[in-house]
């Protein structure tokens, strides 16, 4: 199911927008709202003390676990683009 959201921008610094974006892109999803339209039946989790994705199921059935900290690495922030909803 395609997400609704159509105008992007290009990221350019670090930020906690751009690591949860980095983590639903290398998971297969465009944004949040795609990965809530894909699974209906799963929660997404979160760490406690940093807010990130902790967990995400890809569209194979398998998932992707992250680690607390920062993951997105410098040179992957220009290649991201942000979705409006």
């Amino acid at each position: 199911m395609p997400s609704q959201n159509t105008k992007s921008s290009q990221a350019k610094t670090w930020s906690k927008e751009i690591e949860e974006a980095y983590r639903f892109k290398i998971a297969g999803y465009r944004d949040e709202a795609e990965y809530k339209a894909a699974n209906l039946n799963f929660e997404i989790e979160r760490w406690p003390e940093s807010g990130f994705v902790k967990k995400l199921r890809r569209k194979d059935g398998s998932f992707f676990y992250y680690n607390r900290e920062r993951e997105c690495p410098q040179w992957e922030i220009m290649r991201l683009k942000l979705f409006e909803q």
